[in-house]
């Protein structure tokens, strides 16, 4: 029953880009509040699911779950109950703890081909893809294809949405002015990407823009990626969408440690 409620929480978790960490006892010796097998489920928000003894040992091993929380590598625990712990029961547990990551959101601005393309192809890469275009066409084709659509004018949904540090923006709209206002939208937020397409001359006038205007600062405008991807002689909407998804890939392994 434990370990259905618990599967139902990553989902749930999951859905919500929360992080949270498995945590199993993997083996005990001696007299110990649970036994090998048992498993809880520590959010990032503190909230439980499951158990694993209570007491000190449940305490201690939610201190760390909440730590493990913000890494991708999982961790062995090993307690003396009686030494460590100052617990009655004196026998010993190991308990491993995998952190649960969510999956990166990946923004697109821009159902257009590359856009389009880039969705596809970050699907399979680990990013949760959501589509803003205010363009009804363009949204309710990338809706048949199963992706979640924000369908709404640009500058306004960038303007509304709610990112976080594991959120990555990619501005590709039909309009370099677009592109140019969403991106300066974007840029105020939090995020571990933004990239914005455009020539290098239409990136150096936007660069222009933003400090003669004040936008933006010089060190905002040197946390945006632009021209957009990793640079090669990629000419088709595909080969582009390419170019950014090699650089999300980049970005979001360096981020991990991997």
């Amino acid at each position: 029953m434990i370990l259905k409620e618990i599967l139902a929480k990553l989902d749930e978790i999951s859905k919500a880009g929360k992080r949270a960490a498995l945590c199993i006892v993997t083996r005990t010796s001696g007299s110990t509040p649970r036994k090998a097998g048992s498993k809880m489920l520590v959010i990032e928000d503190g909230q439980i699911v499951g158990t694993i003894g209570g007491g000190s040992i449940e305490k201690r091993v939610i201190e760390e779950a909440l730590l493990l929380c913000k890494k991708s590598q999982p961790e062995i625990l090993s307690f003396n109950l009686e030494d460590d712990l100052a617990m009655q029961c004196g026998g010993t547990m190991e308990v491993y703890v995998e952190p649960v990551v969510p999956q990166s959101g990946l923004v697109i601005f821009g159902a257009g081909h590359v856009g389009s393309a880039l969705g596809k192809y970050a699907s399979d890469f680990g990013f949760r893809v959501i589509f803003v275009d205010e363009r009804s066409e363009f949204a309710e084709k990338m809706q048949q294809l199963g992706f979640e659509v924000i369908n709404g004018d640009f500058a306004a949904e960038a303007k509304k949405f709610e990112s976080d540090s594991n959120t990555y923006f990619v501005v590709v709209t039909p309009k370099h002015a677009y592109d140019q206002e969403v991106t300066s939208i974007l840029a105020k937020k939090e995020f571990a990407y933004l990239g914005m397409i455009g020539s290098k001359r239409k990136v150096a006038e936007a660069k222009r823009f933003y400090l003669d205007n004040k936008i933006l600062t010089q060190a905002e405008i040197e946390k945006i990626d632009m021209p957009i991807g990793v640079p090669f002689n990629a000419q088709t909407p595909e080969e582009i969408a390419i170019s950014i998804l090699a650089k999300l890939i980049d970005v979001k392994n360096t981020m991990s440690g991997s």
